[in-house]
């Protein structure tokens, strides 16, 4: 049996030709498969070094970089557990991942030394490293004295290779626990639906503390023998300057919203570009629309999770529409089925289901919770609200935490941000649901304006949504905002609006 060990897979569709580029920096600088397979080294022999052992963890909380792209890679090869670490945490926050996952390491941003440092010395003085994003930090000191040659560690297909944490939004974060075989299986069925090739080159602005830009990306990259145009973060100015050179980009809605917002953003700037692909948040079918005429392009959407890696997929050669995540991938299975269970017919909402080789074993330390989200027969409850039409395509209505109950019937909040975001003069909008003292909850709708909207405001939209919208769906307040709250993947923060407006009613 060959080695499951994530790296030793990526190993394998490595072109022959180690030579070849595998990172185009935003200054220019160039990095070869040559060099991931020796800095990777260097990594896991300094880890290993360090007295870490397979299955130990090593959270990471530093800025995207070429070196932490290494470190990743080096502790696949030493068999060690990536925990990331979003750089915006609190340090309450840090404090309660750092007591869960209990990490054999921390690496830090030098800024934040001083933070981990006293957090890691209250938890029985774990050891702190940092590492910086210009190749500087102790860790890196340690790492340039490392042979470059350091054998793989054997896994197995079950072990595990991330820990990730889910965003809290319900309570505590719960620890996901990825194995090399959810994220090799994963990676490989992606790279045949979407098409990659060692031709391609990959526009990487995604961070990559998140499933998005670490494994989905970056994992399609390494797994076709494909190059990476890597940028820090999102610009517009330097997306325009990399799209001339790129084949395909990975990014959330709002980095398609802010490039229809450039002039300079053309059919001619995408001539070399054979696929745009969204994902992390809803995409509206507004910005679908407006892509499409102005680039020619048709943005594939899909859907995952953290838990689950990628689910289902608009497809690369076929329709791909609007509003919807398109079809399950191969090896993936998906049902929708309602509260007790049962599947429901085409065309009518109901909990989504999945199952797959691509779905995690469960929750770090949490068997109860585990238990609780997969049925008897291995499907894992998403948590979200589904329908799939007759043609088999699903769409995503919401998180079941966000369906509102009214008076005793559920509105499900996409149904009616449809209807206000199509009304003249609205961006976009989203619906929650807060406390009412006498239907129990009351359906608020949170609008942005957009050009033309200047003069939007609560009663003319009401009065549009009677018009499409069952009365207990209408929205009894509408709250017209400067814009709307995201986490760092662009995902509306929905707990934070019903938190801001829970006494709206009392």
């Amino acid at each position: 049996m060959p080695n499951a060990n994530l790296y030793a897979t990526f190993r394998r569709h490595f072109p022959a030709d180690l030579d070849r580029p595998l990172l185009i920096a935003a200054g220019g600088e160039r990095y070869s498969y040559a060099d991931a397979e020796r800095e990777s080294a260097r990594f896991a022999a300094c880890l290993a070094g360090l007295g870490l052992q397979p299955g130990d963890r090593v959270t990471v909380q530093v800025e995207k970089s070429v070196e932490m792209l290494w470190l990743y890679l080096g502790c696949l090869r030493a068999g060690l557990v990536f925990h990331p670490l979003n750089t915006a945490y609190s340090p309450a926050e840090l404090d309660y991942f750092l007591t869960n996952a209990e990490p054999g390491l921390v690496v830090c941003d030098p800024r934040g030394e001083a933070t981990l440092a006293g957090l890691a010395g209250r938890l029985g003085g774990i050891p702190v490293l940092t590492l910086g994003t210009a190749g500087d930090g102790t860790l890196m000191d340690r790492v340039r004295a490392c042979s470059a040659d350091f054998p793989c560690a054997e896994s197995r297909a079950d072990d595990l290779a991330a820990l990730l944490y889910s965003s809290g939004t319900t309570g505590r974060p719960k620890g996901i626990m990825l194995s090399h075989g959810n994220l090799a299986s994963n990676a490989l069925t992606l790279v045949d639906y979407w098409g990659f090739s060692a031709d391609d080159v990959l526009l990487h602005a995604l961070p990559i503390f998140h499933v998005h830009g670490l494994f989905v990306a970056i994992s399609c990259v390494l797994m076709s023998g494909a190059a990476m145009a890597w940028l820090p973060g999102f610009n517009v100015d330097a997306v325009l300057a990399a799209l001339p050179r790129s084949t395909v980009m990975m990014g959330v809605p709002t980095y398609y919203t802010r490039l229809l917002a450039s002039d300079r953003f053309t059919r001619e700037s995408c001539a070399n570009m054979r696929l745009f692909i969204s994902g992390s948040a809803p995409l509206l079918a507004e910005t679908f629309t407006a892509f499409e005429a102005r680039t020619g392009h048709r943005i594939l959407e899909r859907y995952g999770m953290t838990e689950t890696g990628m689910n289902t997929s608009n497809p690369l050669h076929g329709e791909r529409r609007a509003g919807t995540v398109g079809f399950p991938l191969p090896g993936v299975s998906a049902r929708i089925v309602d509260d007790n269970g049962g599947e429901v017919p085409a065309g009518e909402v109901g909990n989504l289901q999945v199952k797959g080789p691509n779905v995690f074993s469960g929750y770090w330390r949490m068997p109860e919770k585990t238990a609780e989200d997969f049925t008897a027969d291995g499907f894992f409850n998403t948590g979200d609200k589904a329908l799939v039409d007759s043609d088999g395509y699903y769409s995503i209505v919401g998180r079941a935490k966000d369906m509102v109950i009214c008076g005793g019937l559920n509105v499900y909040p996409k149904e009616v941000e449809l209807v206000i975001d199509g009304i003249a003069g609205v961006a976009e909008s989203a619906v929650i649901g807060v406390p009412h003292p006498d239907f129990g909850e009351a359906v608020v709708a949170v609008v942005v304006a957009g050009a033309g909207g200047e003069s939007l405001g609560e009663a003319a939209i009401i009065a549009a949504t009677r018009e499409q919208l069952a009365n207990f769906k209408i929205p009894k307040r509408v709250m017209v905002v400067a814009d709307l709250p995201r986490n760092t993947m662009g995902k509306v923060q929905k707990n934070v609006l019903r938190e801001r407006y829970q006494d709206l009613f009392s």
